[in-house]
């Protein structure tokens, strides 16, 4: 699979076999992602891995946090600003609603909402997940770090004809997740991500993307030509 195959067939699956992930699959993706870029070579992120009993385990204390209704954990990081402004309000909603339209659930009924969301405490039925941390003293450059070493990941899964979701939302079970890790205090979950296999039975609609004019601007010579005239 080249890059370019790579980067387009990636995608958040929420379905997943119970195919096991060889640990040597596992092993040869996070060495290679291990050169991803990040500034001054800080290499800022600190992944767990879990597959197994561990992951089992997991998904079952999750699991019962969800039945009993249990609050989630207090933030440690915004996810979303409050007031999304245009256009970043209008692609969160148009993804919500293609989401929720593909499982057939309506934007007015929120408890199939709520069930649909509980998946992701599931790992979606994923045998393999990874949990992402970065230490809560650096800054904003080194998150952007991780998100490149997080698509890096991604990208190589791709390649061994594995499929992931990279989900926040295991942040706000970040308690419970700490319970199975035991991270370092110093730590902050930036995010969980299910590996596997792709369940092709589960149903999808593929989400868009803005066109290349929204969101890339070529700046050339003849821009400079007509500045100079």
């Amino acid at each position: 699979m080249d890059v370019y195959e790579a980067v387009t067939s990636r995608r958040a699956v929420r379905g997943f076999t119970d195919r096991p992930v060889p640990r040597e699959v596992l092993e040869r993706v996070l060495s290679a992602a291990a050169w991803a870029p990040s500034g001054s070579n800080l290499q800022p992120w600190r992944a767990y891995v879990l597959t197994g009993g561990p992951l089992a385990e997991l998904k079952k204390r999750a699991g019962k946090r969800v039945v009993a209704g249990d609050p989630w954990d207090e933030r440690e990081y915004e996810m979303y600003p409050s007031a999304l402004k245009s256009p970043y309000r209008e692609r969160r909603s148009r993804f919500g609603k293609e989401r929720y339209s593909a499982l057939g659930v309506s934007r007015e009924d929120w408890e199939a909402r709520q069930r649909a969301a509980s998946d992701n405490w599931q790992a979606f039925g994923a045998p393999a997940a990874l949990f992402c941390y970065i230490d809560r003293d650096l800054g904003r450059p080194q998150w952007a770090d991780v998100g490149m070493y997080l698509q890096t990941v991604m990208l190589l899964l791709r390649a061994e004809g594995l499929h992931s979701c990279p989900q926040m939302a295991w942040s706000v079970y970040r308690k419970t997740v700490a319970e199975i890790l035991s991270p370092p205090d110093q730590l902050i979950l930036f995010c969980g991500m299910s590996i596997g296999f792709e369940d092709v039975t589960v149903d999808y609609i593929r989400t868009g993307r803005a066109p290349l004019d929204e969101t890339v601007t070529f700046v050339e010579d003849s821009v400079l030509q007509s500045h100079a005239e």
